[in-house]
């Protein structure tokens, strides 16, 4: 059990990491890109946005807590 627990933690840090905001920024974009394209809405775009929008706005949170600016 304890290497299955310690795996489940390897995942857990490799996905979520240090930003949890930024993990549930892709999530819920994965999530919605599906959904659109499940309706026949051509989606391609919205990923590649959203990712743009999420780091920008991570370094940005990350630069103010570090005192960057």
């Amino acid at each position: 059990m304890s290497r299955l627990r310690a795996f489940g933690r390897f995942c857990w840090d490799f996905v979520v990491g240090d930003d949890r905001r930024l993990a549930a920024g892709l999530a819920l974009t994965l999530a919605l890109t599906w959904l659109l394209e499940r309706e026949d809405i051509s989606a391609w775009w919205l990923l590649p946005v959203a990712v743009t929008l999420l780091l920008a706005d991570s370094l940005r949170r990350e630069s103010r807590r570090s005192g960057g600016g």
